[in-house]
């Protein structure tokens, strides 16, 4: 018997929020947290409504790249007012502790975080929120699933078979919630010297599509391993803030290509 057949689960929406969004992988490393970033920005300049929740409890990056580090929290009327850069709404346990102070929490404390920052934070009238979570198939993605009714996930891996075999896990916990999973994101896809432009596939290249094909999603496009991205996401100024940089036209194809699936689940769902 599963943790799914003795725990009934009822998800539900949140009120104001059309869409909500989970970004996984099933590794650490594969640049979750950075397409999470990027696919945030992009929908929002895209002329949606955008928030994005760090629930990546233990390894909560995304102040660092949105640039909200040591960023003070206001309240009104008892609800926190996340704060906004790149016109993206952001919240993160970043916020709430010290910026080296590790969390040392167990399975009910992350349940309880996840059920305050839907129910406390004021996050308004919202399109998506992209919920960007930990590595995995623990606690936090349990406690979301249960709670939340997500439109589906969002799956980033690299090409490489590690990567792609812990992202078969993440998508099997998914299909096994009844979440849908909206499609597969191949990051690190190509390395494009700076020098000489050329590109080299230094893990791979290809196994985000094939693995899409495989389980019946959509491929929602790759990103090149540049030097850039990782050093704008540590700035605090992600690419897609780069109205002329090359990359940000991959992240932009993709947020249209989610924003389009989500409606049409979204239709699907409403009309069942």
């Amino acid at each position: 018997m599963s943790i799914w057949d003795k725990s009934p689960y009822n998800p539900q929406g949140i009120p104001g929020i059309k869409h909500i969004i989970a970004v996984a992988s099933g590794k650490g490393g594969v640049g979750k947290s950075t397409v999470s970033t990027n696919l945030s920005v992009a929908l929002s300049q895209l002329g949606h409504k955008v928030g994005i929740l760090d629930a990546d409890i233990y390894g909560p990056n995304i102040p660092i790249m949105f640039g909200l580090r040591n960023c003070q929290m206001q309240t009104e009327n008892d609800r926190v007012i996340p704060p906004t850069n790149h016109g993206v709404k952001v919240m993160s346990m970043g916020f709430l502790a010290p910026e080296n102070a590790a969390i040392i929490w167990r399975g009910p404390m992350i349940n309880k975080f996840l059920k305050q920052a839907f129910a406390d934070i004021a996050w308004g009238e919202l399109d998506f929120l992209i919920v960007d979570l930990p590595p995995g198939t623990g606690d936090t993605q349990i406690s979301l699933v249960q709670q939340i009714k997500l439109t589906g996930a969002v799956i980033v891996t690299t090409p490489q078979n590690v990567a792609l075999h812990d992202a078969q896990k993440a998508i099997s916990m998914f299909e096994r919630t009844n979440t849908l999973v909206l499609g597969v994101v191949e990051n690190m896809s190509g390395y494009v010297c700076p020098h000489c432009g050329n590109e080299s596939e230094l893990f791979g290249k290809g196994g985000g599509a094939d693995m899409a094909e495989r389980i019946g999603a959509h491929f929602l496009g790759h990103i090149p391993l540049v030097g850039e991205v990782r050093q704008r996401g540590d700035s605090g100024e992600p690419i897609t803030t780069d109205m002329n940089h090359p990359v940000r036209a991959h992240f932009v194809e993709i947020a249209k290509k989610v924003a389009e699936i989500a409606e049409l689940a979204d239709n699907h769902n409403s009309s069942m």
